[in-house]
């Protein structure tokens, strides 16, 4: 192990567990991101603080967290094999993609080849039924759009049938009619006008995964490929698009079927935009995204910029607790005020089996990695573990 110098990289990793914080403006975020931090870190509690506890639902975690000069790495055991998880194992990092496809979107933008102003219906004539209004490609990066999330209105699955379904695999299109133009259900409609609330959405990003495909010609991993992974020689995420295999060293992830035993469900399907990736990728890449290495000045505006009302106000963010009630994404990143003035921008991620986040300052004074075996089906519940980091790092034991 290695001890880190400042506490406030670990908090970090706790972010996304925060709720009620105070969402701010891309302006004050970036002020308050220099605001003095913690005292110095206790690696003993830290350390303590990353192991799995029973009340946990979680097999098992590994952290990266850091700050210029110094870097803190932890995993604990994996509580179905013992075997102590490798710091640098593989994941699927879930929502975190989202980051990813947003940077690609942008750099198209930068490029003449998409206007974010113009509408989806415009890029794509018939995609989305007639009951919804024109929804431009910034209000889908944004979180902005009205649209309702993937399948929505199916029934709910239980633990053993997303289990058993784990290796399906479906095209952004397939997503995308399957939840717009459902069989057996009625279509489901815009939960509000495109551009007056923010609303936590996943069903927009399939939608720019296929914009993505359509404007370059090019399959979604093609383009992320060549746009974002080699540039920054990120040799240990891939897209694996329908191919199931986990590369090695990889995080188990588990879920608990309904009788409750964990099932390892670590092999599995998705969509085009599925990403697996590791802690020390998914840190240089937050780095140099935070560094303006992959987008010019204006778009990477666009990551910061907290979608506003016509006073200036943050829009209303509702059905969810990503954010409090004020709106709190910019394009593809979340932020997060923490209770000492510090702010933080990344995204969290969750796939079956696991949950994940990145995030860091913008200055990159601390930055975090984090990926926790994940037992529940439940993908909104609050981690245990991301409570007692920011227990560590703000009162630690002596």
């Amino acid at each position: 192990m290695k001890p880190l110098a400042s506490r406030a990289a670990v908090l970090a990793i706790a972010c996304s567990t925060l709720a009620g914080l105070t969402a701010i403006s891309g302006e004050t975020a970036s002020a308050a991101s220099t605001a003095p931090a913690f005292p110095p870190l206790n690696p003993a509690a830290l350390e303590a603080a990353i192991q799995t506890q029973p009340t946990d639902n979680a097999a098992g975690d590994i952290v990266r967290v850091g700050e210029p000069g110094a870097l803190w790495t932890g995993s604990t055991l994996d509580a179905e094999t013992g075997r102590q998880i490798p710091p640098d194992a593989h994941f699927h990092a879930g929502s975190i993609a989202k980051t990813f496809e947003t940077v690609v979107i942008l750099q198209l933008a930068a490029e003449g080849r998409i206007d974010l102003d113009q509408s989806i219906q415009h890029y794509m004539p018939g995609l989305l039924p007639c009951t919804f209004a024109p929804i431009t490609v910034r209000q889908l990066i944004t979180f902005t759009s009205g649209l309702p999330d993937v399948d929505e209105g199916a029934p709910p699955a239980s633990a053993d049938q997303v289990i058993a379904t784990r290796y399906t695999y479906r095209t952004f299109d397939q997503i995308i009619q399957e939840t717009l133009r459902p069989t057996g259900r009625p279509w489901p409609g815009p939960h509000f006008a495109p551009g007056t609330k923010q609303e936590y959405n996943s069903l927009g990003f399939r939608i720019g995964g296929a914009l993505v495909e359509q404007i370059t010609g090019h399959a979604y991993k093609q383009e992320l490929t060549a746009r974002v992974l080699r540039p920054l020689h990120l040799t240990r995420t891939s897209v694996p698009e329908n191919d199931p295999v986990m590369p090695r060293p990889y995080l188990h992830g588990y879920m608990t079927d309904d009788e409750g035993q964990p099932i390892d469900v670590s092999e599995q399907g998705g969509d085009p935009s599925n990403l697996i990736s590791t802690p020390a990728d998914l840190d240089h890449f937050i780095t140099a995204l935070m560094q303006g290495r992959l987008l010019p000045p204006a778009q990477q505006n666009e990551l910061f910029a907290i979608p506003t009302d016509s006073a200036g106000q943050p829009l209303p963010f509702v059905n969810g607790s990503s954010c409090p009630k004020a709106a709190c994404f910019g394009a593809g990143l979340m932020s997060t005020k923490l209770p000492n003035g510090v702010v933080l921008w990344g995204k969290t991620g969750h796939d079956d089996g696991y949950a994940n986040g990145m995030f860091a300052t913008r200055d990159l004074s601390i930055r975090a990695v984090y990926s926790v075996s994940n037992l529940s089906v439940d993908f909104s519940a609050p981690s245990p573990l991301s409570q007692r980091l920011i227990e560590a790092v703000l009162a630690p034991a002596d």
